[in-house]
């Protein structure tokens, strides 16, 4: 086919789908490649709760079934940036894929293009920020241990001769394996899949200990119904851990929506409504996980609602 009737065949396509060929043109970056696929991948984790999950999800989970629907807080303001997405490109039949990613393949995901949004329980520090880019924080973490009640652990100084999990591709180890280190404790690191998979290991007894950003972990206890009862979170904090939704880096129109979808829910109230959504209402499974917006997460809230 020739490139003047090639040009003239996908300018009616376009047309066809709701977006003058010449409005994409004027577009760059993830905002071209989401008005031309008519589509935004979301890329969510499977057992992050109250952040993003699937109901139901275990550690055997490695595959997700086709018609999986993540939910969640990160999901939620993944969301509503899709809907300024929509607008700003002028198209309502935007639709959301959804793709799992872990810990450890989110980075890729995200990177290669398969994912546009990642929306989990992602920190955003200054090592990450050399390869992709983040939203306004989300959220503060940090991170702690988890041990079943009755543990002779209770803090990290006790866990000389133990075995300890994280998750694959998390800053905790490097939190836990710093502290260990300062310390001259000796300890086995032990890896989990995901964190469904690393809380599972210290249910059965393969490890003493859980280090994880403390609220995942009670969410994981959360999650866990009636036998979330046998375990307790410690409360020696190791690390600062500010998430937030990850996005491609250097794309400034992308990075300035997002930027205005924050500052729209910060000033309307709808990013503390959401909150409490998910950390102080009754979750899908009928639990709490009864978390107040810190100190810190409400001033940042405050001052998002204040840029222009």
């Amino acid at each position: 086919m020739r490139p003047a009737r090639l040009a003239a065949l996908a300018a009616i396509l376009l047309l066809g789908a709701g977006l003058p060929a010449a409005a994409i043109e004027e577009l760059n970056g993830t905002l071209k490649a989401i008005a031309q696929k008519g589509a935004v991948t979301i890329g969510y984790r499977t057992s992050s709760l109250p952040f993003s999950f699937v109901e139901g999800a275990t550690a055997d989970d490695a595959a997700p079934r086709a018609d999986a629907h993540p939910i969640g807080y990160a999901i939620d303001l993944c969301q509503e940036i899709v809907d300024d997405i929509a607008r700003e490109i002028g198209r309502k039949d935007i639709r959301i894929l959804y793709a799992p990613v872990t810990s450890a393949s989110r980075f890729e995901a995200l990177t290669s293009g398969k994912i546009d949004l990642e929306c989990g329980s992602t920190t955003a520090n200054a090592e990450r920020r050399q390869t992709v880019a983040f939203s306004p924080v989300t959220y503060i973490s940090a991170t702690k241990l988890l041990v079943k009640k009755g543990s002779p652990i209770a803090s990290y100084r006790d866990l000389g001769g133990k075995k300890v999990v994280v998750t694959a591709g998390t800053t905790n180890e490097g939190a836990v394996r710093s502290q260990l280190a300062r310390l001259k404790i000796q300890a086995e690191i032990l890896t989990g899949r995901d964190h469904a998979d690393s809380f599972a290991m210290v249910r059965d007894g393969r490890a003493d200990a859980l280090a994880l950003d403390d609220v995942l972990l009670y969410g994981l206890i959360a999650g866990a119904g009636a036998d979330g009862a046998k375990y307790t979170v410690l409360a020696d904090k190791l690390s600062f851990e500010p998430y937030g939704i990850m996005f491609r880096k250097n794309d400034p129109e992308f990075a300035s929506l997002v930027s205005a979808t924050f500052a729209r829910l910060a000033e309307s109230r709808e990013l503390r409504w959401t909150y409490e959504k998910w950390f102080l209402k009754r979750l899908p499974n009928g639990e709490r996980l009864n978390v107040p917006m810190s100190d810190e997460l409400r001033t940042n809230f405050q001052v998002i609602g204040l840029q222009d």
